[in-house]
């Protein structure tokens, strides 16, 4: 079958940050290129739990061309294996089930919740945190079954989707109903993701809310603010006048190019204050923050801008930063880590994430098709580079490989 595959290793790590300053384009063109179309074998079940799927749609991630562009902290890497097929966004049709799972049947549509965690690595009994529900944050990533990899994609024995065919493991598993089209399947992984940190951090309708970056998953903060019916104010930090255009039709209050603390002044009501060396601290500020970026520069403005009590989520993947702590401790601030999605109690019932996100969208309480401007053929997958790499320029919000 034909794959897109993720090739890293040292001397390649070494020869392409050399050539770095000179073009970006080394990453995915010419002889050290990271990303490769191929002819790989076609999955087997792992085991009598598994389904094969042939994939329909897969989305591209930030998270693929990070690693493509080994943008990544070194400090994930025991967590991945290499070379690997990427695609962790996908939906598609059943074509192959294993003969211990029940309800779900050939040429049903689904989609899956990615994380290779105890469940599907054959381990028993679950770690604590399988155990506790939060199965996108196990403790066995590198045990178990599998090479390490934290979720399909980025492990090279469990091929992604950008690939022809995957398998997954029964308890991966999410039927699409028939009113979802699978434009929106495919977009279900990166709404979960946007859902998962909003109901960790749940918007008050009196908060204001300041939301850095407006891309897909800033976007799908916003349409998850207001589908769980939160009329707080919500203030976007966007550069890309096209993204900024999109987020305010999933219900942002207003966007802003830059300048985070000048606005928060005006739309908080806060007071500055200038230290002797350094940027200005702000007394009252933002109630919750949701950082997509997760740079030192936006993180050290969001603990700036955070009132007393507040939380700020960080969703973005960095590398290392330097922080200054001070706001941290001189206002009681919540630092709050996000990363994938759980089981969540909703009114008494176990709810995973993927399916709350999949019964919004069936609802219509929140509509993901529309940000899917760009789909390509996997043999294109230079062009969806060079796409991606200019986003606003091409009027892109979400890509997704076609098969």
């Amino acid at each position: 079958m034909k794959a897109l595959h993720l090739k890293l290793d040292p001397l390649r790590f070494v020869i392409l940050n050399a050539l770095r300053p000179l073009s970006r384009k080394f990453f995915y063109r010419g002889p050290f290129s990271t990303v490769e179309l191929v002819d790989i074998p076609e999955p087997a079940l792992p085991s009598p739990e598994w389904v094969k799927i042939k994939t329909r749609l897969c989305g591209v991630c930030g998270s693929d061309i990070n690693l493509m562009f080994m943008k990544d902290s070194p400090t994930a890497m025991p967590f991945t294996s290499f070379p690997c097929v990427p695609g962790h966004e996908f939906c598609g049709n059943v074509v192959e089930v294993g003969r211990d799972v029940d309800g779900v049947k050939e040429g049903d549509l689904v989609t899956a919740a990615p994380a290779l965690n105890c469940v599907t690595r054959g381990i028993k009994p679950s770690c604590r945190s399988c155990a506790s529900g939060l199965t996108a944050n196990c403790e066995n990533f590198a045990e178990g079954a599998f090479a390490p990899g934290m979720f399909v994609g980025i492990c090279k024995d469990v091929n992604g989707g950008f690939a022809e065919y995957v398998v997954v493991h029964k308890s991966q598993i999410y039927t699409v109903g028939s009113g979802v089209s699978p434009e929106s399947a495919a977009l279900t992984e990166p709404l979960a993701v946007g859902l998962q940190a909003v109901l960790d951090n749940r918007p008050e309708d009196t908060d204001k809310v300041l939301l850095i970056g407006g891309g897909v998953i800033g976007a799908m903060v916003v349409k998850c603010i207001r589908a769980l019916d939160c009329g707080c104010d919500i203030t976007v930090v966007e550069p890309s006048a096209f993204a900024s255009d999109y987020v305010m039709k999933c219900g942002a209050s207003r966007t802003i190019q830059g300048r985070i603390l000048d606005a928060t002044l005006e739309i908080t009501g806060g007071r500055a204050y200038k230290p002797m060396l350094g940027e200005r601290v702000v007394m009252g500020g933002f109630d919750k923050i949701f950082d997509t970026v997760g740079s030192a520069e936006t993180l050290n403005a969001a603990l700036r801008v955070t009132a007393t009590g507040g939380v700020l989520s960080v969703i973005g993947i960095g590398k290392e930063v330097k922080l200054d702590l001070t706001p941290l401790w001189l206002k009681l601030q919540t630092v709050k880590g996000c990363y994938g999605y759980r089981y969540n109690n909703i009114a008494g019932i176990k709810k995973h994430t993927f399916e709350i996100s999949l019964e919004l969208i069936s609802t219509g309480k929140v509509k993901v098709d529309d940000m899917l401007t760009h789909k390509l053929p996997l043999e294109k997958y230079r062009e969806m580079i060079d796409i991606q790499l200019d986003k606003n320029a091409n009027r892109a919000m979400k890509i997704a490989f076609a098969f």
